[in-house]
């Protein structure tokens, strides 16, 4: 079953599109971790946080990555990420459009 992974943490920057120009290698790694189908970026320069919204194959990439990323954004300086994992209901995002590829 497809799993949703939900993080954030403080982040005091860079923001838009100097985040994008930033941290593209880093947006082009994320697509080669294993199970990984998409991320959607987060981010609140007015909150000082930065974080994503993934969607992964399973449960056990989920928390593969999950791991990884805490580990990087540790050597980053960042001390806390905040987490959750959830399931998929694929027949009702369908009908609103979310895709799975």
């Amino acid at each position: 079953m497809k799993k949703l992974l939900q993080l954030h943490f403080a982040f005091n920057g860079p923001f838009g599109d100097e985040m994008a120009s930033t941290l593209k290698d880093l947006a082009e790694s994320i697509n080669q971790e294993p199970g990984f189908i998409w991320k959607i970026w987060t981010e609140s320069e007015k909150d000082k946080e930065g974080g994503g919204i993934y969607l992964f194959e399973s449960e056990e990439t989920a928390l593969a990555y999950l791991a990884m990323h805490a580990a990087r954004l540790k050597s980053f300086g960042v001390n806390e990420v905040i987490s959750k994992i959830f399931d998929v209901n694929e027949n009702l995002t369908s009908i609103n459009h979310g895709a799975f590829k």
